[in-house]
């Protein structure tokens, strides 16, 4: 089977993979020479903006929740149970996602925000979820538990999806969403930046990868964990997302595209370029050079980044092209995770 033949089939077993469909997408691939020319780079620089997937303000996790909120798995289910942090995008997302299903949710927050009446706070009230709040990270895995066993005393059943629908199965969001990017570069050469945390968006990347053949250099851009463990955290999911794309695919020739597919995954994995050089003082907690690429991005591009992830993604970018690292890169891609909410907390 020719790679074009069985990136084809691969792809025709994905779309048997149940999903509740949320986002808006394709999003766009937009170029930004305003900022190309600040930077002085001969590369097209673009913005792949996930942060306009629309449902719930937008961003990364609504590509992953249409999986984790797949109609099957909702089938009986009255609750919705997820933890995150108190200005957490995931859980923004997930409130919005439960008013949209009839589900009643359930946040597993740790820590409590200065304000809850503004930012991604907010939002999780606005949408009516009910908010359980913890003292750390430790503790939301038992929390969420107790929520659930509260949940089915009452006679229902909570769906509870783990931090940032990090997941195998929440992984198959960004498949799609680099299989659109391979269609607007044309497959041309090109890195592809992208802030890195729970391991999810980046997994769905590194499949896609695998699953078309396509070999851009991406690079995962920590929020908060050191880089070793934010890629080994991706290729995991990366694998496991393979496994479960290969159930049930059958055999005789239209199956042959699974064949090698984990080791694809694998090689695609470690191709992968991990930092943690812009975490600075900590998560959430901006640096001089996540400041600057937030200006940058708004006066040359247009788009608005958020001081938790995407920020300090646009800080590694910018710095590696003003280094002269993507010297001779025929195109640059930020991909735009979204968050924006977190700068009115």
């Amino acid at each position: 089977m020719g790679d074009a033949t069985a990136a084809r089939a691969a792809l025709k077993q994905l779309a048997r993979v149940g999903r509740t469909r949320l986002a808006a997408t394709p999003t766009p691939l937009v170029a930004v020479p305003g900022l190309a020319a600040q930077l002085q780079t001969a590369a097209t620089v673009h913005v792949k903006a996930d942060a306009w997937t629309g449902f719930g303000l937008g961003g990364n996790k609504v590509r992953k929740l249409e999986y984790e909120l797949a109609p099957k798995r909702l089938e009986g289910a009255t609750d919705l149970v997820t933890p995150g942090g108190p200005h957490s995008n995931h859980c923004r997302v997930a409130a919005a996602a439960a008013a949209r299903l009839g589900l009643e949710c359930t946040l597993v927050v740790d820590g409590v925000p200065e304000n809850a009446g503004r930012g991604n706070a907010a939002l999780h009230r606005l949408f009516g979820a009910r908010i359980v709040t913890v003292e750390g990270r430790s503790q939301r895995e038992a929390a969420m538990e107790a929520e659930a066993r509260r949940i089915a005393t009452a006679g229902g059943r909570a769906l509870v999806v783990p931090l940032g629908a990090s997941t195998p199965r929440g992984a198959l969001g960004y498949v799609h969403a680099l299989v659109e990017l391979h269609h607007q570069l044309n497959g041309a050469a090109a890195w592809v930046f992208v802030s890195s945390s729970s391991g999810g968006t980046m997994a769905g990347l590194v499949l896609g990868c695998a699953l078309l053949g396509w070999r851009p250099q991406l690079v995962a851009v920590s929020a908060d964990d050191p880089a070793d463990r934010i890629k080994s955290v991706a290729a995991d999911l990366a694998v496991k997302a393979a496994k479960l794309l290969c159930e049930d695919a059958g055999s005789g020739p239209e199956s042959a595209w699974h064949a090698d597919l984990v080791e694809r995954t694998r090689e695609a994995a470690e191709a992968v370029i991990a930092t943690d050089a812009f975490v600075g003082p900590g998560y959430g907690r901006p640096t001089p050079a996540s400041d600057d690429a937030t200006l940058l991005f708004a006066r040359r591009a247009g788009f608005v980044l958020d001081p938790f992830y995407t920020a300090k993604a646009a800080a590694a970018m910018v710095e590696w092209i003003r280094d002269g690292k993507l010297d001779g890169v025929p195109h640059v891609v930020f991909l735009h995770t979204g968050g924006h909410p977190a700068l009115f907390r």
